[in-house]
């Protein structure tokens, strides 16, 4: 059984979509989410409740947060990183799933 990690990518607002619950539904323990283009909206304090049980493992796009003028409203569990920090966190996973 393969117990790597995976990176999953999602860019679609937990707002207008309801994606996100098919990503938790898929992610194993390990597992890490990134957030990405308007996936950054799920990492904001009054989306907590969409993307429950990732304490660290839930990322968001810097750019992406900047873009939509959202830097620095995050919920305190969200870490947010920047384009080396997305390379980075690919580099360890062992599959990228993007979700759209």
């Amino acid at each position: 059984m393969n117990s790597g990690m995976n990176l999953h990518l999602l860019n679609r607002s937990p707002f207008s979509s309801r994606v996100h619950e098919d990503v938790l539904n898929a992610m194993g323990p390990e597992d890490q989410l990134l957030l990405i283009e308007d996936g950054v909206n799920g990492a904001l304090g009054s989306a907590g409740h969409y993307l429950v049980g990732l304490e660290g493992r839930l990322f968001a796009l810097r750019e992406d947060l900047e873009s939509r003028g959202l830097l620095g409203r995050c919920a305190e569990s969200v870490i947010v990183v920047d384009v080396d920090g997305f390379v980075a966190l690919t580099e360890v996973a062992d599959k990228t799933i993007s979700w759209f």
